[in-house]
């Protein structure tokens, strides 16, 4: 008789189990990156992203974003103003192709992932170095704008990258 119930107890152990593994399979499926809704949207900061111009204003007023320091800037003025501290000066920011991960929330939010390389005088002494980018970008009625940012420089000999 003890037996028996330790027999049906180890089985619905096994039943309880598996479901909870089945559960969790089943959620992960479901989170799986969204590549295709939206695809309208995700066009236009694929465009937004591939033809930033230097000196272009893309953030919104109630822009954030942090340096690749730890420092804080709570508008796009204030962002600037850091560069000109740090005697920053970016020749050119280009996007690695293949390297853009972007998801769209209800249509009107977009966080997006990418790669790009960046061109630099630091203090007088150009720089070349791969940054991913993290964004965040909301869209109105003016269009898409971005509320946040940030950058890390990837140690490309932990990381390499494979520029396509």
């Amino acid at each position: 008789m003890v037996a028996a119930i330790n027999f049906e107890k180890k089985n619905t152990m096994k039943k309880m189990f598996t479901l909870i593994l089945l559960i969790a399979g089943t959620c992960t499926v479901f989170a799986q990156v969204d590549t295709t809704s939206y695809p309208k949207e995700r066009q236009e900061i694929r465009e937004l992203l591939r033809h930033q111009k230097t000196g272009s204003l893309i953030d919104c007023d109630d822009f954030i974003a942090v340096g690749p320091k730890g420092d804080i800037s709570f508008s796009h003025q204030e962002w600037v103003e850091v560069q000109k501290k740090e005697k920053l000066v970016f020749k050119s920011v280009q996007p690695v192709p293949g390297n853009e991960f972007i998801r769209i929330y209800e249509g009107s939010v977009a966080v997006v992932n990418f790669l790009i390389d960046v061109k630099l005088i630091v203090g007088g002494q150009d720089i070349n170095i791969k940054v991913r980018r993290l964004e965040v970008y909301h869209k109105s009625t003016n269009g898409w704008c971005r509320v946040a940012g940030q950058g890390t420089e990837v140690d490309e000999k932990m990381f390499p990258v494979n520029s396509k």
